[in-house]
């Protein structure tokens, strides 16, 4: 091992230029760290980190600790973190098993303190997961999500992009893309068209989004004949078919509404 800095650096990590490394920091084998990349003190990358350019970690995190599976039988496998990314204090990323052979975290995310990414998760770019957010193995979280501090997601669990998740919640079902999530147990809340508009969706899109929701979550239809009158009634763009096939595919299905949870019946009309 070399030693720099008071940091343990093993002689086969790959580190990029201008790299800046804290101290008493611990670099395994088989770890690429990109360029402009900085590590603060206090930061362990374990063995099959890919860590990208400009990526900023904060003390206490580590990257690429074996999963928490006890069927983990120590197969060679990755944590992957995308360029832009910022990683606050005692975040932990565990690296993947056989089933998916790597975690990813995409370009431009910030996972606040305490956030923790068990093995197989898949995020996107731009995903923000605040404080002390939990994700177990095997979650895909699409673009430009925004789970907010305290929620921890279920095993398999799918969250569509620019959608949103209120503090606290327990997420056991997947969330389509778009919507806003709250309550307990976790139900549809409305169309994220705040966070919409800031990312420069018209208004036509918007109320697009707004149609087929209002279809699928307040009319009162059952999930079979929401899907047929979406396909039917609706407009083509590209929002309505992320959302179909999102939902049509969505295993072990999507959150139910508020109403739909409180009993209001469905119509078949």
């Amino acid at each position: 091992m070399n030693y720099i800095n008071n940091s343990c650096i093993h002689p086969d990590a790959k580190i990029g230029e201008n790299v800046t490394i804290g101290p008493f920091c611990y670099i395994d084998r088989d770890v690429v760290i990109g360029d402009g990349t900085w590590l603060g003190p206090n930061v362990t990358i374990f063995e099959g980190a890919r860590i990208g350019k400009n990526v900023k970690i904060f003390p206490g995190a580590v990257i690429a600790g074996i999963p928490q599976d006890l069927k983990f039988e120590g197969e060679k496998t990755t944590a992957e973190i995308g360029d832009n990314t910022t990683i606050r204090e005692y975040v932990t990323v565990n690296r993947g098993t056989s089933y998916a052979d790597k975690t990813v975290v995409g370009k431009n995310c910030l996972l606040m303190a305490y956030v923790h990414i068990a093995h197989d998760c898949v995020l996107g770019d731009h995903v923000i997961l605040a404080n002390n957010v939990n994700l177990a193995g095997h979650v895909r979280i699409d673009d430009w999500a925004i789970l907010e501090g305290l929620v921890a997601v279920q095993q398999f669990v799918k969250i569509g992009a620019h959608a949103f998740i209120a503090g606290g919640s327990l997420v056991r079902k997947n969330v389509p893309p778009y919507v806003k999530a709250a309550r307990e147990p976790l139900s549809y809340a409305g169309v994220n068209s705040i966070g919409l508009r800031r990312r420069n969706f018209s208004i036509e899109q918007i109320n697009s989004i707004q149609d087929i929701y209002r279809i699928l979550y307040v009319k009162g239809y059952n999930l079979s004949h929401a899907i047929e009158k979406i396909k039917t009634e609706l407009v083509p763009s590209p929002e309505k078919s992320y959302i179909l096939d999102f939902v049509q595919n969505a295993d072990p299905g999507i959150m139910r509404g508020f109403q739909q949870i409180n009993g209001k019946n469905v119509t078949e009309d």
